[in-house]
């Protein structure tokens, strides 16, 4: 980067941090360290719920995933407006009326200790995992810009959101990410137009989506149901709505965002400004990916995007053969650039069997291509068996670092470190508060002052940011950051909610019951997860409506027992 990027890189986050550090001044109990003393509007509380999930990780694979896999993955959040409705009419009332600071603080007062100690542990288990990969990611980007190795750029990431955290609480997160989500909207706009802006002068916007469609990157829906296809209408509509209604629902990462609301109706209007954002939000990042694919359809794209893995290959035995692949994978690339071109005369003059005809010619040349990145991948495996073979989080980094002015490349940086520093923030925020009240207060310090466990709050976010920057040097190995977390969500969160729902809907079934429900039943969904049962989204239904079932019929023969 120029200096002119560092400066604003630089400019941008001290800012914003500083702002945070500022509004959040003057917080002396734990009420307003853990919910900001419950005083939060509507917006704010909408604009911090989607920061909290709009972490580094969506604008780092998000684009990725759109140039690798096109556009379904959007299905994934169909089942979102229909949670954030249920979310509004069960959870919150429910949440705000018992005044609690922590979800899991309601299921001892519905069933027993045990069943709120198990569905808090499970929550902090998954939450530490994930926060950990959301540290990860914008360490990429330091590793990648100044080139030194990702344990330090982690390091260097995790404590900076450590320090800020621990000084503010929520109120430092929540003014922060109100700040943030501002300028990220701004720079994904910026980036849009920057991707069209350098394609030739010949291709407009309209050319480029119709070039991204004739190679099957357009595909937004699919109607066909398989319970093995991860990403599809009925997926995204049934497991997308249950896995979306636990993490809003279940996870204290967002029910600590909705919780600092001044009233139910500020909360739920928090929500459904979230319900209703969300899914053309995330439809435009993929799209700023699928239009980087169609920009590297005229411009040779690296063989492989993630630089370090390159150069480890460069200096190993097997030097010469990556040198041909090299050498092959450019001739290749001007042989598709040529099938495109002969694609956009045959669309301008709109020759249908021309048109087809390119397609398949284009498809072909683009086939080939990927043939010499698995050799490529092939031979990183053979020069180290632990290489990352996964490019995909590189993807929009690159073309961001190479191909943009000077100036907004420091811009779009900086606004991937601010996703990174909101998510990663609720989530230290969350995990702290969770084992401050279900766990410290709950069983070890009852009576203490405001102040011990204010004290006592900070010292924990300290732990468990080290926890997470420990689980961060693991995250190389998940491959897609987006499907990595999702994955993980969807191995716990289907158990949470069951548990929640049972507690909301199923009064005759106590606590005893539902608690070995959820042990069998998460065992069940990590066995099925290994095996590889069905896609991962189905997980979370199968989770929750086992817990209901088995909870129910163990509540039978513990009354028959009797």
């Amino acid at each position: 980067m120029s200096a002119i990027d560092w400066v604003v890189l630089i400019v941008t986050l001290f800012s914003i941090v500083t702002y945070g550090v500022w509004k959040s001044r003057g917080t002396k109990n734990i009420e307003g360290y853990l919910l900001a003393d419950r005083k939060l509007p509507w917006y704010h509380i909408g604009l911090s719920v989607m920061a909290t999930q709009a972490s580094a990780i969506t604008f780092l694979s998000g684009p990725g995933q759109g140039y690798s896999d096109g556009m379904r993955f959007v299905q994934f959040y169909f089942g979102l407006p229909l949670a954030m409705v249920v979310l509004c009419i069960t959870f919150v009332p429910i949440f705000h009326k018992l005044n609690v600071y922590t979800a899991y603080e309601y299921l001892e007062k519905r069933f027993d200790f045990k069943t709120r100690t198990l569905t808090a542990f499970l929550f902090l288990f998954q939450r530490g995992l994930s926060t950990g990969i959301t540290i990860y990611a914008p360490a990429i980007i330091l590793s990648t810009i100044l080139n030194v190795d990702i344990t330090y750029t982690i390091l260097f990431n995790g404590m900076i959101v450590i320090a800020y955290t621990v000084y503010g609480g929520t109120k430092a997160v929540s003014y922060t990410q109100l700040f943030q989500m501002s300028i990220i909207f701004a720079g994904l706009f910026l980036a849009a137009y920057m991707v069209v802006h350098l394609l030739p002068a010949n291709v407009g916007l309209a050319d480029a989506l119709h070039i991204a469609g004739k190679m099957n990157k357009l595909n937004t829906i699919d109607t066909h149901f398989d319970v093995n296809n991860k990403y599809n209408i009925w997926s995204g509509i049934i497991g997308g709505f249950f896995l979306q209604l636990s993490y809003f629902g279940t996870d204290q990462s967002q029910v600590g965002r909705y919780l600092t609301g001044k009233s139910v109706a500020q909360s739920r209007m928090g929500l459904i400004m979230n319900g209703l954002i969300k899914i053309p939000m995330q439809f435009f990042i993929l799209l700023i990916g699928v239009l980087v694919f169609t920009f590297y359809q005229f411009h040779q794209a690296p063989i492989f995007f993630n630089k370090v893995e390159v150069t480890h290959l460069e200096n190993s035995a097997y030097k010469r053969e990556f040198n041909g692949l090299q050498t092959a994978y450019a001739q290749a690339h001007v042989a598709k650039q040529n099938e495109v071109e002969h694609l956009i005369k045959a669309m301008h003059s709109h020759d249908e069997a021309a048109i087809d005809n390119a397609r398949t010619r284009v498809q072909a040349a683009d086939n080939a291509n990927t043939e010499i990145r698995k050799k490529v991948k092939t031979l990183m495996e053979k020069n180290n068996p632990k290489a990352d073979t996964n490019d995909s989080n590189f993807i929009f980094l690159t073309f961001v670092t190479q191909q943009l002015p000077v100036g907004i490349v420091g811009l779009l940086i900086a606004i991937i470190f601010l996703a990174a520093m909101g998510s990663t923030a609720s989530g230290l925020n969350s995990l702290a508060s969770t084992t401050v009240v279900d766990f410290y207060i709950r069983i070890f310090r009852k009576n203490e002052s405001d102040y011990q466990y204010l004290s006592a709050s900070r010292w924990i976010t300290v732990a468990w940011g080290l926890f997470c920057i420990a689980a961060a040097f693991y995250a190389s190995r998940l491959g897609n950051l987006i499907e990595a977390v999702n994955i993980l969500g969807s191995l716990f969160y289907g158990t949470i909610l069951g548990i929640f729902m049972v507690a909301f809907y199923m009064k005759k079934v106590g606590g005893h019951a539902v608690f070995i429900a959820a042990v069998l039943v998460e065992i069940f969904v990590i066995i099925s997860w290994k095996i590889e049962l069905t896609a991962f989204l189905w997980l979370n239904v199968i989770g929750c409506l086992l817990v209901m079932v088995v909870a129910y019929l163990l509540q039978l023969v513990l009354d028959w027992k009797r």
